[in-house]
């Protein structure tokens, strides 16, 4: 995966992630920010947050801004698993006996710039997308090619950053949810800034 070598991390923010992952792998949960305040001999949480920040706009880890124990390493996705056969949403079949081929998950990473997201909220649940999923998102470079349904990141300046479906009617963008609770949002085209249109969701059980 192209984030696992730290290449475009500041020498500050490469320090903390490789603490980060460390800790991680030995105690298998997230540290605090009080931890990574003390590992990184700072006495403010201020220039941690911001080194959080970086390395999730980067897309090296997901968190819940606020919720260190929510942290999630990105490049610690297996590359590849076994494809054990078919399994009946129906009717029974016969079960699995050997294995077929590996599910390869790598190419979405081979994208440049993918970065992931943890999603707060209920408002994709109908598209599967549940309340601390992490999501994963290709940067959009031209908006003009989007296509009506498209899963997008979008950020409206003022009011925030939200995943929703993308269409484009009469000149009017509109983001709507997959919860009937949640009304769409119409903005001009001017109103809107597009991060990303979804890969893949990504849910720990």
């Amino acid at each position: 995966m192209e984030t696992s070598s730290g290449d475009n991390l500041t020498q500050a923010q490469n320090e903390l992630y490789r603490w980060i992952k460390d800790y991680m792998k030995n105690f298998q949960h997230s540290p605090s920010i009080r931890q990574m305040m003390q590992a990184m001999g700072l006495k403010s949480p201020a220039p941690i947050q911001s080194r959080l920040k970086h390395l999730q706009d980067k897309g090296y880890i997901s968190w819940q801004e606020g919720k260190a124990r929510t942290m999630r390493i990105v490049d610690e996705i297996l590359d590849g698993v076994p494809i054990m056969g078919s399994v009946a949403a129906g009717g029974l079949i016969e079960a699995y006996s050997d294995i077929q081929e590996n599910l390869d998950i790598s190419d979405i990473f081979k994208k440049k710039d993918v970065f992931a997201l943890t999603v707060n909220g209920d408002s994709m649940i109908d598209a599967c997308i549940a309340d601390g999923d992490m999501v994963l998102m290709e940067p959009i470079k031209d908006s003009l090619s989007l296509r009506n349904g498209t899963i997008v990141s979008a950020m409206v300046p003022g009011l925030g950053t939200t995943l929703k479906y993308f269409f484009k009617k009469n000149g009017k963008v509109f983001l709507e949810a997959a919860n009937a609770a949640y009304d769409p949002i119409e903005l001009e085209n001017d109103q809107v800034i597009f991060q990303g249109k979804l890969l893949a969701v990504w849910r720990k059980v």
